[in-house]
């Protein structure tokens, strides 16, 4: 019996396996709508065998894109560009569906990364970012306008609307992002936040708007639908935010009823200093798994199923999240079922795909011809 593939429950939603495609970012919406990219994009990878899909870091309010290209939820038609897609995968596959809603804060107004990936000034169309500070991501850009009171409570309400959106579209589950140096994550990065007042300098502090955003969306969204956090586990770079850190944030996450954490790392300072290897942030989820109890998720530089297969089997994690991985072969789910004696989900247009060797790779199939 392969550990990857027995199921795992959050909160009231049941999973087949331990696999989740990854938010990855597509850059390729129009004012924040959903197009015929991501059709075929999320109907693709919803049939690769893994248990739940994660629709990407989509924008609560348009000022909180990363580039002009991202996916937002924060208006009626965003909404309504995603209700078709949605009706799709519900249709062809069975494969639970998070949303990670996020807000880049001082890393908006970005030029895509084929693009560069460098701030667009206001002057070549792009838009003044805020954050938590006037501290700029990069010493050479114009800084961006720190939030006061009313800002803050703005992102707070959009992060509920756009939870509210989650729901009216049914999604199964939400994540909130609080990594990748974007502004939950500059909020607890000593780093970006060099704030003096309730917001700023302890941990407690710092903590403390990323904190009300989680409950904020966690009191929005129905109760037995499941809530968690991917959260950089270091920034890498000396003085940051650390893993030590993190555990105390996991803490008090676990206290308002995080039903898991997604642990990666980086993003807050160009100055960071990344360890790249295979499976390099697993230790990250298993240290928080062990401190804390908690349901976790490794992410980073898993490809192979039995290197997925050990992680969760010795208990390092809960679940696996794959993105590069999966975009390079979105049928990931069922090789690595096919190589673990798994059972994965196919529609009955691919039942003859699977190989000889593998009759019960789709569980119990028939087909026949006349």
């Amino acid at each position: 019996m392969s550990n990857l593939f027995s199921p795992i429950q959050l909160r009231g939603l049941k999973l087949a396996n331990r696999i989740m495609v990854a938010p990855m970012c597509q850059y390729s919406s129009v004012d924040g709508d959903a197009n015929d990219w991501h059709f075929t994009h999320i109907n693709s990878l919803a049939l690769s065998g893994a248990a739940i899909f994660c629709i990407e870091a989509t924008a609560v309010e348009a000022i909180g894109r990363i580039t002009p290209g991202c996916l937002g939820l924060y208006n009626d038609a965003n909404e309504a560009a995603l209700k078709p897609i949605l009706a799709s995968v519900r249709k062809r596959s069975r494969a639970a569906v998070m949303i990670q809603l996020a807000h880049a804060g001082r890393k908006a107004s970005s030029h895509t990364p084929w693009d560069g990936g460098q701030l667009i000034p206001v002057s070549e169309g792009g838009w003044r970012p805020e954050g938590p500070s006037a501290v700029p991501h990069k010493e050479s850009e114009t800084p961006p306008l720190a939030f006061d009171a009313a800002g803050l409570a703005r992102v707070r309400d959009a992060f509920v609307m756009a939870t509210k959106r989650a729901e009216r579209l049914g999604i199964d589950a939400i994540e909130v992002h609080s990594a990748h140096g974007y502004l939950l994550h500059q909020f607890l990065s000593p780093i970006s936040n060099r704030r003096t007042d309730q917001y700023g300098g302890s941990l407690e502090n710092r903590m403390r708007f990323p904190l009300e955003v989680f409950d904020a969306v966690r009191a929005a969204f129905p109760s037995d639908k499941p809530v968690g956090l991917r959260l950089s586990s270091t920034d890498w770079v000396e003085g940051g935010w650390d893993l030590a850190q993190t555990i105390e944030y996991a803490r008090a996450l676990q206290k308002r009823g995080v039903d898991w954490i997604d642990a990666s790392s980086g993003g807050v300072s160009p100055l960071q200093k990344i360890p790249l290897g295979p499976g390099y942030q697993v230790p990250f989820a298993e240290a928080i798994r062990k401190a804390t109890g908690l349901t976790t998720i490794a992410v980073g530089l898993i490809t192979e199923a039995r290197q997925a297969e050990e992680i969760v089997a010795s208990g390092k994690a809960d679940m696996v999240a794959l993105a590069r991985a999966m975009l390079y072969d979105p049928r990931w789910g069922w090789h690595a079922a096919a190589e673990l004696g798994g059972e994965v989900f196919a529609p009955p247009q691919y039942w003859r795909s699977q190989p000889s060797t593998h009759k019960a790779l789709f569980g119990a199939t028939t087909f026949g011809t006349r």
